[in-house]
């Protein structure tokens, strides 16, 4: 029989004993490709004709091992909406290795819902249809974004029915990231005062994402300051888009700067930093505005961990330098942010008086009900002198029409032609999101086994600057009768 050749390399399980359980995927009775990601699996350099059979179903579910594979289940601990749990880790997934593909870089296969592990913590193990559909959804939204992220490489069907508020058809979701290391990695490994596997750890977390610091003397003050800045780039841009990631606990923060785990997470339709869709997020943790904030939380909980490595000989010290390196992160935060609005709106030169321009337009948006997304789509037909379709999101545009006089003043500064401007803000601001009602539509389709309405999103989500004839409600909010918004963990 012919396999797929996946090309592994499995550096996590060669030098991180301890830090995982060996652990094989679940049986499914009846595994089945349901979406494979073509296009990922080429740049992966596997061969998607390959994966998409009856031997690429089992794989990708966890049923049976591809030739090199050394699955395991990752252990890590993690504050969950600030509570701290010294054992977390992979309760319903496993790493099957690490790909290396064609440019020689590195990513990890990870099947979500592939079965109980060590750490399940009394769950099944399992996933159901509709979870998996969302990540792979919002997965490939966010890469077409350009935002960092882990992709869904396929979407398999079990076979099976799962206990969810009644029996759903089961699936495992098949993920690349470029790791799964996270916050709460070394969390645990600080949690068990074993200084030299924690020095391994954070080595290998050196070694795979942040390379130059390898010689560098001052490595892990520096590793602190990379995952710092890779955060802060990351949730602006975030914040930018208006996501919601709804779960920002420690073990869902990555080394690598990338988005895992799309649980609970939502776009906004209207901007309101209080903002909150998930239904366990009572007090607002992680609401849409307050992720800057929260991250430089996680922080702090990442840079605890590192003080044994920063300087063992004089713990004050490492709390001084370590404290240093958090302080800034406003700041470090604000100039990504504002980086990314500067694009929204078209200003590549830097003045000290855009920062305020931002926040007044945020400002003027506060109880509008504007549509997020339209208004900033609508600020390249501003730019080219026409400000009705902006003007008309507004129920009351007095401050609005106040902040255009500044906004038309301020682009007037620009060397660039005002088309050369209003192009440059289409290819940063979308014309499509993930509209939540159109997410869930697709999603309680494919409870049917109708995925027309799942693959007809995805297509669209795929190519979000580009405004395309026949898809003009993939343009639009909610309408009334959708009600308040809800998501859950979909574990």
């Amino acid at each position: 029989m012919q396999h797929t050749s996946f090309n592994f390399d499995n550096s996590y399980f060669r030098e991180l004993e301890g830090l995982y359980a060996p652990m094989d995927g679940a049986k499914a009775p009846a595994p089945k490709i349901m979406r494979l990601n073509h296009r990922l699996a080429a740049e992966l350099g596997l061969d998607p004709a390959e994966l998409d059979s009856e031997q690429g179903a089992n794989y990708l579910s966890g049923s049976v091992s591809p030739p090199g594979a050394q699955p395991l289940a990752m252990v890590y601990a993690g504050h969950q909406f600030g509570g701290y749990s010294p054992q977390l880790g992979d309760g319903r997934a496993i790493l099957v290795g690490e790909m290396i593909d064609p440019n020689n870089k590195r990513h990890d296969l990870h099947l979500k819902g592939s079965g109980r592990t060590p750490f399940s913590r009394n769950g099944d193990g399992k996933a159901a249809v509709q979870p998996v559909l969302r990540e792979y959804l919002l997965g490939e939204a966010m890469h077409a974004l350009g935002v960092p992220s882990t992709r869904a490489l396929a979407a398999v069907s079990t076979g099976e029915d799962i206990l969810r508020e009644g029996y759903k058809p089961g699936a495992v979701l098949a993920r690349v990231a470029s790791s799964h290391l996270r916050v709460g990695t070394f969390q645990y490994a600080a949690a068990r005062g074993d200084t030299d596997k924690l020095r391994e750890l954070a080595d290998y977390a050196i070694a795979r994402h942040y390379p130059d610091l390898l010689l560098s003397e001052d490595r892990y003050l520096g590793l602190l300051r990379s995952v710092r800045d890779a955060q802060a780039e990351l949730v602006a841009h975030w914040v930018c888009l208006g996501f919601v990631h709804g779960v920002m606990n420690t073990d869902n923060v990555t080394i690598s700067g990338e988005t895992i785990d799309y649980g609970p997470c939502a776009f906004i339709d209207t901007y309101d930093p209080a903002t909150v869709f998930s239904s366990i997020d009572r007090d607002g943790r992680y609401a849409y505005g307050n992720q800057p904030n929260i991250t430089q939380w996680n922080l702090a909980r990442f840079a605890e961990t590192l003080l044994p490595l920063i300087d063992a000989d004089n713990p004050e010290h490492a709390v001084q330098l370590a404290t240093d390196e958090l302080t800034v992160y406003p700041e470090i935060y604000q100039r990504a942010w504002l980086k990314h609005m500067r694009k929204k709106l078209g200003l590549s030169q830097e003045l000290d008086t855009d920062l305020d321009l931002c926040n007044d337009l945020l400002a003027s948006m506060v109880g509008q009900e504007v549509d997020y997304t339209r208004l900033f789509r609508s600020l390249s037909d501003v730019v080219r002198a026409d400000d009705k379709a902006a003007v008309a999101l507004f129920s009351d545009a007095t401050d609005f029409k106040n902040w255009l006089q500044s906004y038309q003043q301020r682009i007037q500064q620009e060397a660039d032609t005002p088309d050369q401007i209003a192009a440059a803000m289409n290819n940063v601001n979308p014309v499509y999101i993930p509209r939540n009602h159109l997410v869930e539509e697709a999603l309680n389709a494919a409870l049917s086994d109708n995925l027309l309405a799942f693959d007809t999103l995805l297509d669209v989500l795929l190519h979000p600057f580009e405004e395309r004839t026949g898809l003009e409600r993939y343009k639009l909010a909610a309408p009334d009768d959708f009600g308040p918004y809800t998501t859950f963990c979909g574990t």
